[in-house]
């Protein structure tokens, strides 16, 4: 069996047709759903692009190995997916951003990796309103088409090494971690003005009794000078873009005569705000489902056609499928379940909780976005994109404080080091638009959950090497 992972970043599920969406042209998400296993609920271990791809690859939760900041990615002794997919023979090759592997770490764990770059003048992002009056990340469109972006690049080179392959080669895993739909919000055309602001479905309101960041990211941006419709827009447009590489990925994995050895899997790190709750991007301690919930579309020999799994499913499972599906027996302990049974028609569990966690104690500053280190030159001069996000960081640290996430099908409860805590009855209020922590009639499930998720610390609290060392030297 080959393996296939197409990992756009920053897509949320539900903007997704797959998954509901009314407005967008998703076909080939589409294509894929028909062609395999849609999981309806699947959520990450982190809503930041690091810490939820070291989770994606280790099947540890984030507390386990301490994976929660942008800057500590996999090291050398840490196991994972990719190493264990190479020691046993497969051929290892990622094609685009990293956000995962140390330069050692990738040495150990892949053939090839490189981030192939396109026209940079092409691939440029110019804001559209000027960043001290509102910093929205909107921006015009790209020159050129979207065969110029990198995205583009790096889907060829993947789409390069199949067609060149020959009957005998080693049977190979595809990593193929693309940039888009991260903002800054723009695209080629015509993607950039696919979907018209004035038609696309109401964004979630500016709502009470939401965590500090919520307030603070639209004070820090200026996002009442925002066009957050348009934003969506845009977001909509990068969207269709992404899926459009996808149907080329199809198209290439068909062509090339691999369709039946092969499991392609589609799904992301993490959403995004979009303009919903008047916010964009994503935050360290934000953990609504638009951020939480991200696409899981698998397809395979022997794999159901057009199912839908409803139960929750967490994004590390990813892991533990392959592996399983590849019979390599792992040799670090893993809280990732394989999803093989209800890729072959079992049900999931109903009853399975999913956990996201993130943000910083105010000791650990040195992470964030706002730390004050060379490598974070980025996020200083009021003249660059995420001035906005690292001054609030280091100005407000109490608003991207640690959180933990325990959500049900029914509830979410969300448990912060700083500020508001969050309840959510999700049967009632699927957009999380009322917080009921600590009203009396929600007295009994918040106390259930908080037990559920004490249990959950404890049990993963750390993990105990399977080898041993020597005691009577």
């Amino acid at each position: 069996m080959n393996y296939i992972l197409f990992f756009p970043d920053e897509l949320r599920a539900e903007t997704l047709s797959v998954y509901g969406h009314p407005n967008i042209k998703t076909p080939n998400f589409d294509r894929l759903a028909g062609e395999g296993v849609t999981f309806e609920q699947c959520h990450v271990q982190n809503t930041l692009c690091s810490p939820s791809r070291c989770s994606l690859v280790t099947g540890q939760y984030v507390h386990s190995y301490g994976h929660r900041s942008l800057y500590h990615l996999i090291k050398p002794h840490e196991k994972n997916l990719f190493r264990y997919m190479k020691e046993a023979g497969y051929e290892v090759h990622v094609y685009g951003k990293n956000d995962l592997f140390t330069p050692e770490s990738a040495a150990l764990s892949t053939d090839v990796y490189t981030n192939v770059n396109g026209p940079p003048q092409k691939n440029k992002s110019v804001p559209t309103q000027p960043l001290e009056v509102c910093n929205d990340f909107l921006c015009h469109p790209m020159e050129g088409t979207y065969r110029d972006h990198n995205d583009y690049h790096n889907l060829k080179a993947g789409m390069d090494f199949i067609n060149k392959r020959k009957p005998g080669d080693k049977p190979f895993i595809i990593f193929l971690p693309l940039t888009f739909p991260h903002c800054p919000y723009t695209a080629h055309e015509p993607f950039y003005s696919m979907y018209d602001k004035n038609n696309i479905s109401p964004l979630r309101p500016i709502c009470e009794k939401k965590p500090l960041h919520h307030e603070l990211i639209r004070q820090y941006r200026h996002l009442d000078r925002s066009n957050m419709n348009k934003l969506q827009a845009v977001y909509m447009g990068m969207i269709s873009f992404t899926d459009t590489l996808l149907g080329e990925l199809m198209d290439c994995v068909e062509n090339a005569g691999i369709k039946n050895q092969t499991m392609l899997i589609a799904s992301s790190d993490h959403g995004d705000y979009a303009g919903d709750y008047g916010l964009i991007e994503k935050w360290s301690s934000g953990c609504e489902d638009v951020l939480t919930r991200v696409p899981l579309l698998v397809t395979g020999p022997g794999f159901q056609k057009g199912r839908r799994v409803y139960e929750q499913t967490e994004l590390f499972d990813i892991m533990a499928t392959i592996l399983e599906s590849a019979g390599i027996t792992p040799e670090h302990t893993h809280y990732a379940r394989s999803l093989l049974p209800q890729l072959q028609g079992d049900h999931g569990d109903s009853k399975r909780a999913v956990f996201c966690e993130g943000g910083f104690n105010q000791n650990e500053l040195y992470c964030s976005a706002g730390a004050d280190r060379p490598d974070h030159s980025y996020s200083r001069g009021p003249g660059n994109i995420y001035y906005a996000k690292g001054l609030q960081e280091h100005e407000r640290p109490e608003s991207v404080g640690r959180f933990t996430m325990i959500r049900t099908l029914t509830h979410k409860l969300v448990l912060r080091t700083y500020g508001l805590n969050e309840l959510y009855d999700l049967a009632a209020d699927p957009l999380e638009l009322k917080n009921v922590y600590g009203e009396d009639s929600y007295t009994g499930i918040q106390a259930e959950l908080e037990r559920r998720m004490l249990d959950w610390y404890i049990a993963t609290s750390d993990s105990v090497p399977m080898d041993e060392d020597p005691r009577g030297f």
